[in-house]
């Protein structure tokens, strides 16, 4: 498990109530594409010591919706940083709390840009040591990249 004072990950969890669901009775998509904004802002302003701003979401995929009653689950990790910038993964789960059931709901990629005063500011380097660590760097480059393109 990674360690929750590190300043690179966050996990964050919210119960999945009634006003959160579309007309199928599940988590509404726009619902949770503001949750992960705000868990993305929340990662990325804890690593970069200052706000931040969104500028780009990459790879949204919803791949199993998630129950009223459930427990989301938001497992972010800064990936990438450019000078002002910074690549902030996200992966949700969703818990059934009643059987202790979990289930993969949603991938995403946010790039956030550090902000003080209104203007970029630089943030610190990231020096990714663990495997998972160098493997989420190397993807999150190759992602930069292609978004250049």
């Amino acid at each position: 498990m990674e360690d929750i004072f590190d300043p690179k990950c966050l996990t964050m969890s919210v119960l999945a109530s009634p006003s959160m669901a579309n007309f199928s009775g599940v988590v509404h998509g726009g619902e949770l594409m503001k949750l992960l904004d705000q868990v993305a802002y929340a990662c990325a302003t804890r690593y970069c010591g200052c706000g931040v701003v969104t500028i780009g979401v990459d790879g949204m995929v919803f791949k199993n919706p998630i129950p009223i009653g459930s427990l989301i689950i938001f497992l972010a990790s800064v990936n990438y940083v450019g000078s002002s910038s910074c690549e902030v993964g996200i992966k949700v789960i969703s818990e059934d709390i009643k059987n202790r059931f979990v289930t993969h709901c949603v991938s995403s990629y946010f790039t956030m840009v550090a902000i003080d005063k209104g203007k970029k500011v630089q943030i610190p380097p990231l020096n990714p040591t663990t495997e998972i660590e160098k493997k989420r760097f190397e993807e999150a480059k190759k992602r930069k990249e292609f978004r250049s393109q």
